[in-house]
């Protein structure tokens, strides 16, 4: 993979605030192009991270390169950055607003005019085009601040928690905006701790806990990693083979079946073969990989 392929890269990063330590010797990167979930509970040093790829502090040692560089105003330039605290000027109106953003970021003049029109009416919001900030609801505010954060087209995008503060239909909403910017081969970043989201948007992840990396790499690489040992069944009998523990570890009911974990050394084929032999009826046997929001808990559950 050559350095055009990255476009970010963190490496060795730390970061203490007094006796604590937010962030202890981080290292990953993104590759260009694609979506890249940051992981982690709420306090896991997400947005402490973030807040030093764009410059807004500096970590206590490591480095960071962004777009091939050290963080500098002219690669800021390059960057769409929503924050978890959000933040816009409640006297002021939206289009004021967003031309005032769009000008800090170089686009002025009848082509920021464009771009306000353009995306105001993608989030269904051109009706509110002359209204001041307090005659917003707070996602509408949201939708607003994301604009500002791609007014620009950045290289870049950095979305902290996102989808924070938004009803259900926004979420899907604003899933589909992010989906449209991942077709266009966007290289976006997004801190979140609802995994669904995460799996569903997601070409690579990073997780991590307690300012440290649990675990990172493709989506799919992941979740093969973690999906050897689960069995979804739908079973009438068997109850003695699946109450063995040297061939299951664990069985999940769910509503109309069985997520059965196979202990360490059996496999799938012998759970079957047991089962049958003592008589049970087999409605259904697949194979199937744990979800993203398993895998969170297994790795970070009681460890916060």
């Amino acid at each position: 993979m050559t350095d055009s392929d990255i476009t970010l890269r963190v490496d060795g990063v730390t970061k203490r605030f007094g006796d604590f330590t937010a962030v202890n010797d981080l290292s990953f990167y993104v590759r260009s192009g694609r979506v890249f979930g940051f992981l982690g509970p709420n306090g896991a040093g997400k947005t402490t991270t973030i807040r030093m790829i764009v410059g807004i502090t500096a970590p206590d040692s490591g480095h960071i390169e962004l777009l091939g560089h050290r963080v500098s105003p002219e690669v800021q330039n390059r960057i769409g950055y929503l924050p978890e605290e959000r933040g816009l000027y409640k006297k002021m109106k939206v289009v004021d607003q967003l031309k005032y953003f769009a000008a800090l970021k170089g686009v002025g003049g009848a082509d920021a005019e464009k771009r306000i029109d353009r995306w105001l009416e993608r989030m269904r919001l051109s009706e509110w085009k002359r209204k001041k900030t307090t005659d917003l609801s707070k996602g509408m505010q949201q939708k607003i601040q994301f604009i500002a954060t791609v007014l620009h087209d950045p290289d870049l995008l950095i979305l902290d928690e996102p989808f924070s503060g938004l009803d259900p239909v926004n979420v899907e909403f604003m899933i589909d905006v992010l989906s449209e910017l991942r077709s266009k081969k966007k290289t976006i970043i997004f801190s979140t701790h609802l995994m669904e989201t995460a799996e569903r948007l997601c070409h690579d992840i990073i997780l991590i806990n307690r300012g440290q990396k649990v675990i990172s790499g493709s989506l799919r690489e992941v979740k093969a990693s973690y999906g050897d040992d689960l069995i979804a069944l739908r079973v009438s009998g068997g109850e003695a083979v699946l109450n063995d523990r040297a061939i299951v570890s664990q069985v999940v009911e769910h509503a109309d079946e069985l997520e059965v974990h196979l202990a360490d050394g059996a496999d799938a084929q012998g759970l079957l073969k047991r089962l049958v032999e003592t008589g049970a009826t087999v409605s259904k046997f697949e194979k199937i990989e744990p979800s993203l929001n398993d895998i969170f808990i297994q790795n970070v559950g009681g460890r916060q």
